[in-house]
């Protein structure tokens, strides 16, 4: 091997295997070693995304279709299969499958574009991540690759007859996978160092008989030299050649030189080795003639159409792959291993008996690394659940590079983009420079980052890697990704559109969770304040337009639960208060209030800034009861709704749904004995409510020394449950529902000059187009408010004590206290992934494969959201974005189990919260 003077990489873990996951953590954290330089963050899906669009008209599905990924060069980054990247993504790696059969080498998920699915776009393959250590020490996923013809035709025509009411037509449907006529192709990782990656690829024939395979690790660069620009990212062509013994060489300008190990046939024969260039196929594409003789596609040439001379004969290129063949018998398995490294970390003998040794180490020290994250009295089916969506959260990481101004200006060396552009998508946002790895809600069907799916991916992120998810938080509210007017970045198809505001909580949350009381990082605390408060006053600016402490105006992240679009501007003389958009608000004051006190713990002059927002809040409170006159409380309904004014008419929108609930969300706690030692914080509050006696109401005292600040009076918070906590209204048996099942019998119906406008009760997909019919919140169960209401009780509990009780369920003679409905809820969430007497998993539907196939029955999907009636996922299948938050659930019932086993040994506990005061313990 053309190595010059070696190294031997480390192989031995740590004798105490715990501490080995923990160790790397703490080097990279400490700057002393880089082992989250190399990941999985290559995309699932680069193509169809808004940063390949230079399209006049935004239509990016039909811009850039998967027909052309397989030819042309990406602009702005990489896709692979189950693939693996540094953190710049200039050098790649994945596995490529071919059956023998198919029209197209496998090089990348298939799936349904927006216009071609009939609930929006969908991936349409079977994959799943099962294990990642937070440095990616250790990985493994599952992709199944079917034996037979994939059915790319079928799965399109089908879907596209479908309508609205259909439910989607899925690759299981077509019966590919029957009779086990598939490849189980697994995929790992392990790191022998910072740069030194094995890499083990597993093919098991799961059919009754010997079927053809082949396969073609490959490694490539991504395109960063035909673009015309030069500096960051940009440089001289890097080169991938051959080694004399077979070896592949990858020389690039900033990375160094890597190279690839490939492992022999049984009888010692080295596979091909196959070059090209990673540039477009223009003749094919775009019937004008190719800069390169050797093209991206080429590797789809030389297998499928035994074109030799497609692949580049001197064997150099930017893009090249071994190429195995082989007939592998029923049941039998065909086994490769690779190895990627730095030559600095040059192992003396690559693929020897030290690889299967490392991977040993690995596996193990995750199998310890979990062993000390997870809670000991979990059951085996929740643990493994769980392991699971923290393996979905780590393998979401992904680089994303978007720079908007050189995107709105296209590259030198390319045609000029129309002009229309510029009048187009994110214009105004020309500032955004991201060129990072970043969390994604779902790596196929949201290949981007979402403002608040990234705060509550942080708040898991944090229990297994602190450090990056408090990174992470930062990143976003840098000057580089937040406007200048103090907005966050929505995501790539409107950067300017509204989310709800999270973040605060967020950075909050994971505050509290990464470090005891007394040992917390402030540094990060007073960072994450100083942008929070130019967030804060965008919000105030530019979505309370009159001024009145009402917020309206965006979706809000709640998509189509409304009667209409509240993103879209409203008629002449219309004026609309959402409830849910100014319960957010009051939502991110509390939580500005507690950082700022936590603060002013230490520093006095975070007191005025406490006061402020203490003050902010009363005065969204007050308003949400004086709109109109009467609010948006509805006295006769018991539950608060939207509201507007028409031509100085005032009605409410008499939806039960997530909206009048969200008011929940607001509400916090404070310690009377904290407020004694903030002197100023406390003078200027007692004045406040003495002089202001009728705003003064949403503040309550206990006999305990606690101070209530809560959108909801007892009263309403009683009869906001009651819908809340009825099997017939919103409580699912799999937790909350985004809308009443009350409303299938009595839609509500708005007819108007503009038209009818109307809203049913849909516990599926979403059977209307607004906001692209992908996603839908009429019904269904989500995950993120969920966990949201779920703290709120908590909190609740806290102040009022043992004695608010609630019927739950309603009608059911069962009266809780508010922590005993909070983790009732949780239970019901958790049940989604875990088998019933069936063995069937509700998350997956019908399907008994996953209950009764072994090959099947320990995989787990973390879908968008959740039918509201059979708990059936539904939207994006690997949304661990957010629905990773099961895992904090999990916590929640394990710490109430182990209290309640105390409490029957005699030793009474108080029970546990999400939540947390000081005196409570740490999160």
């Amino acid at each position: 091997m053309a190595v010059n003077g070696g190294k031997l990489s480390t192989r031995k873990s740590d004798s105490n295997p715990v501490a080995a996951e923990l160790r790397r953590l703490d080097e990279a954290n400490r700057l002393e070693k880089d082992w989250r330089r190399w990941g999985p963050y290559l995309p699932e899906r680069q193509w169809a995304t808004v940063r390949e669009d230079y399209s006049p008209d935004g239509t990016c599905w039909e811009y850039f279709p998967h027909d052309h990924a397989r030819s042309r060069a990406y602009r702005w980054g990489e896709d692979g299969l189950l693939g693996f990247c540094d953190r710049k993504c200039r050098l790649a790696f994945a596995p490529a499958l071919w059956n023998g059969k198919d029209p197209i080498l496998k090089e990348r998920l298939f799936g349904l574009t927006n216009g071609e699915g009939n609930h929006g776009e969908d991936v349409k393959e079977c994959y799943f991540y099962l294990d990642a250590t937070p440095t990616h020490s250790y990985q493994k996923a599952l992709y199944k690759c079917p034996q037979a013809e994939f059915p790319y035709a079928a799965l399109v025509e089908e879907n596209r007859r479908r309508g609205k009411q259909d439910p989607e037509f899925e690759i299981t449907d077509t019966g590919i996978f029957d009779d086990g006529r598939y490849f189980d192709v697994l995929v790992e990782y392990a790191k022998g160092g910072p740069n030194d990656i094995l890499i083990r690829i597993t093919a098991t024939n799961r059919g009754p008989e010997s079927a053809v395979l082949h396969l073609l690790p490959t490694i490539w660069f991504r395109n960063t030299w035909t673009w015309g620009r030069n500096g960051d990212g940009f440089g001289d062509k890097p080169r991938i050649s051959r080694a004399s013994d077979g070896t592949l060489i990858a020389e690039h300008p900033s990375l160094g030189r890597f190279f690839l190990a490939v492992s022999p046939y049984p009888d010692g024969q080295l596979p091909p080795l196959l070059f090209t260039e990673n540039e477009t196929n223009c003749a094919r594409l775009f019937q004008t003639p190719n800069s390169s003789r050797f093209v991206k596609d080429a590797f789809h040439e030389y297998v499928i159409h035994s074109r030799r001379q497609a692949v580049n004969p001197d064997q150099y290129g930017t893009k090249a792959a071994a190429h195995y063949v082989q007939e592998i018998s029923a049941g039998g398995v065909l086994s490769v291993s690779l190895r990627l490294f730095h030559e600095s970390e040059a192992p003396s003998n690559p693929l020897g008996g030290e690889f299967a040794e490392i991977f040993a180490d690995r596996i193990r020290e995750a199998d310890e690394f979990y062993r000390a994250k997870l809670p000991s009295n979990l059951a085996e089916e929740e643990q493994r659940v769980a392991r699971q969506a923290y393996a979905g959260l780590l393998w979401s990481k992904q680089f994303y590079e978007y720079v908007v101004k050189d995107w709105l200006a296209g590259d030198p060396a390319q045609p000029a983009p129309p002009a229309d552009r510029l009048a187009g998508r994110n214009r105004e946002w020309t500032h955004l420079h991201c060129r990072d790895v970043l969390a994604m809600p779902d790596k196929w069907e949201y290949p981007w980052f979402a403002a608040w799916d990234h705060a509550f991916q942080m708040v898991t992120l944090a229990q297994v890697d602190p450090q990056l998810a408090k990174e992470q938080l930062i990143l976003l509210l840098r000057e580089w990704y937040m406007h200048p007017s103090g907005a966050l970045p929505a995501h790539e198809f409107g950067l300017p559109d509204v989310n709800p505001p999270v973040h605060a909580w967020a950075c909050w949350r994971v505050y509290k969770m990464t470090g005891r009381h007394g040992k917390r990082d402030r540094l990060f605390l007073e960072r994450v304040l100083q942008k929070l408060l130019i967030n804060f006053t965008w919000w105030v600016n530019r979505k309370d337009v009159n001024g009145k402490n009402l917020f309206a105006g965006g979706f809000l992240g709640l998509d189509n639960i409304s009667l209409f679009d509240r993103s879209m501007q409203l008629p002449p003389g219309l004026t609309y208060a959402q409830a849910d958009g100014t319960a957010w608000m009051a939502f991110y004051c509390l939580t500005m209030l507690a950082i700022s006190l936590e603060l002013a713990r230490e520093d006095a002059a975070y007191e005025d800034i406490a006061s402020k927002f203490f003050e902010h809040y009363v005065a969204i409170a007050d308003a949400m009861n004086q709109f109109g006159g009467d609010g948006l409380w509805d006295e006769t309904d018991g539950f608060f709704y939207d509201a507007g004014q028409f031509h100085g008419h005032f009605r409410r929108v008499p939806v039960r749904s997530m909206v009048g609930i969200v008011p929940l969300f607001a509400v916090e706690i404070l310690e009377n004995e904290v407020i004694e030692r903030l002197p100023s914080f406390k003078k200027r509050m007692e004045w406040f409510l003495r002089h202001r006696p009728e705003i003064a109401g949403t503040v309550k005292d206990n006999d305990r020394g606690h101070r209530l600040l809560a959108i909801a009076s007892r009263e309403q918070l009683h009869r906001v449950l009651r819908y809340v906590l009825d099997e017939r209204e919103v409580l699912s048996p799999f937790g909350i529902r985004a809308l009443s099942r009350i409303h299938q019998d009595h839609p509500v119906i708005a007819r108007t000059r503009w038209g009818e406008f109307r809203v049913d009760y849909e516990p599926g997909e979403s059977t209307t187009s607004l906001f692209g019919g992908n996603s839908n919140w009429r019904g269904p169960v989500w995950f993120p408010l969920n966990y949201l209401l779920i703290e709120a009780l908590e909190r609740y509990h806290y102040f009022y004590g043992d004695d608010f009780r609630v019927e739950c369920p309603a009608g059911s003679g069962r009266t809780m206290n508010l922590a005993e409905a909070a983790e009732e809820v949780a239970a019901r969430l958790t049940r989604l992934f875990l088998p019933n007497g069936d063995g069937q998993r509700p998350c997956h539907g019908p399907d008994t494969r996953f209950a009764k196939d072994p090959h099947w029955r320990d995989l787990t999907l973390f879908h968008e959201y959740f039918h509201g009636d059979t708990g059936r996922g539904c939207g994006a299948s690997h949304q661990t974005g957010w629905t990773a938050l099961v895992t904090r659930l999990f916590h929640k019932l394990s710490s109430n189990r182990s209290r309640a086993v105390a409490a029957t040994g005699g030793h009474s506990r108080q029970r546990g919260h999400f939540w947390s005061h000081e005196k409570n313990a740490d999160e």
